[in-house]
């Protein structure tokens, strides 16, 4: 009778098919981990970039609201810049009304200390800041006196003008008179520098009058 172990057979099959098995398997839990490790790489990639995006989106709305409260800040100095310039402009009208309430006063109080010896004044007429004084004297020395202290003052700005002088016959024996007429231009900036008068001038007066 002849016997066939088989089983023994089977055994070296089995062997024999157990290294390739092992390869496969261990090819198989490799590419497993690559494919866990990408999935786990692409997710992670993913999750960082959601991560940035938000984080730019808060800096966007954070900057968003800094612009609004900065636009805020420039409206109010731009309007803090407007009242300002309207306050100077009112201290400039009110400094202006206040030099033009008190330049009548200066002109008559310049235009007396002016006056020489021996000159009447007859007329003035003042057509915003220029003067037409008309007068009469005795001499021509008189009348330069007159313009040479107008204008030392630096009240009046130079020159003072002759618009008219002429000799008036005596009446009655009396002396000649010279009538004139003089037109100048008061100016307040010699309230704030005045010059004193040159020696010898004829500013004071003394017995000039006004008519």
């Amino acid at each position: 009778m002849i016997r066939i172990n088989l089983l023994a057979t089977e055994r070296r099959a089995a062997k024999a098919a157990a290294p390739g098995i092992q390869a496969g398997q261990k090819m198989m839990v490799m590419g497993s981990l690559v494919l866990i490790l990408t999935v786990v790489g692409v997710g992670w990639r993913y999750w960082a970039i959601g991560q940035e995006k938000a984080q730019v989106a808060r800096e966007i709305e954070a900057a968003k609201r800094e612009e609004a409260r900065l636009q805020e800040i420039l409206k109010q100095v731009q309007e803090f810049e407007n009242r300002r310039k309207l306050l100077e402009a009112r201290l400039a009208l009110i400094d202006e009304l206040r030099k033009g309430q008190t330049a009548p006063v200066h002109m008559i109080d310049q235009i007396s200390k002016a006056l020489p010896d021996m000159t009447w004044l007859t007329s003035m007429q003042q057509t915003g800041y220029t003067m037409t004084i008309q007068g009469t004297c005795l001499s021509l020395t008189s009348l330069s006196d007159f313009i040479g202290n107008l204008e030392a003052s630096r009240y009046f700005i130079r020159p003072v003008e002759i618009i008219e002088s002429r000799t008036d016959p005596a009446d009655k024996g009396g002396p000649e008179l010279i009538l004139f007429t003089i037109r100048g231009t008061f100016q307040m900036a010699g309230v704030e520098s005045v010059a004193p008068p040159p020696p010898g001038s004829k500013g004071a007066p003394r017995g000039g009058k006004r008519g």
